[in-house]
């Protein structure tokens, strides 16, 4: 479904992406692993037209769509759910939900609110609160329900547990898993290397730009390296 390759992005005069290149299978969910400033976020960035690539290739279902603003890569099916979820904190749970489906010109908008809200009990319940007063985990169920009214094809979602409790983080990555086995193909990144891949199909390991691993989430799970570096457990 997705195809990247060869990709180099800068900050600047600052090279943040070196010759990147992965793969997502539709129907998938790959994760990419990394440290602090790996260059993870700024991948996800790149892939959702938020930053242009220097050089390299970004193909989506066999079209080139390098180059392209967020709203055109939006249309053709590829929504990002950012770092620090950015809901608009001073409209309502259901004026949200309803941003998300902006671009669509169906029939279908309410009845897919209605169901999004029966997968989130929690945005029906409070539907008019203001989105800046829900609590972290809240914020970001809804950042990812608003997503999901898109229609997208490829989810991106950029440190989904980030800054929440054990509890909630394992809600969302439950979630996570439904929103894939309803057919929609995901892109993760995430701290949480090990709930991370337990969910995923396939994974990547990035550092200071660079591809620097790759493999099954089994396998990974299961490479010593991994689990000293990223999932905080040493190898015998």
């Amino acid at each position: 479904m997705l195809k990247v390759s060869g990709i180099s992005a800068f900050y600047g005069r600052i090279q943040v992406l070196k010759n990147i290149g992965l793969e997502v299978a539709e129907g998938s969910i790959v994760t990419i692993l990394g440290a602090n400033g790996a260059g993870k976020t700024t991948t996800m960035k790149t892939i959702s037209g938020l930053l242009k690539p220097q050089q390299g290739s970004i193909e989506f279902q066999g079209e080139e769509v390098k180059g392209l603003r967020p709203d055109q890569l939006l249309r053709k099916g590829i929504a990002l759910v950012p770092e620090g979820r950015q809901i608009l904190s001073g409209m309502t749970v259901l004026e949200n939900l309803e941003m998300g489906a902006y671009h669509r010109k169906d029939n279908e908008i309410d009845r897919d609110i209605k169901a999004i809200m029966g997968r989130f009990p929690i945005l029906e319940e409070r539907q008019k609160q203001l989105g800046g007063t829900l609590s972290g985990g809240q914020q970001q169920m809804l950042a990812i329900a608003r997503a999901i009214l898109s229609k997208p094809k490829l989810l991106l979602l950029d440190e989904p547990s980030m800054g929440l409790a054990p509890l909630v983080v394992a809600d969302i990555f439950k979630i996570i898993k439904e929103i894939n086995e309803a057919g929609t193909t995901v892109l993760l990144v995430e701290q949480n290397a090990r709930q991370a891949l337990r969910i995923s199909d396939y994974g990547y390991v990035l550092e200071t730009g660079k591809i620097v691993a790759e493999g099954s989430a089994h396998e990974l799970l299961n490479d010593p390296r991994i689990m000293e570096a990223y999932l905080g457990r040493k190898s015998s």
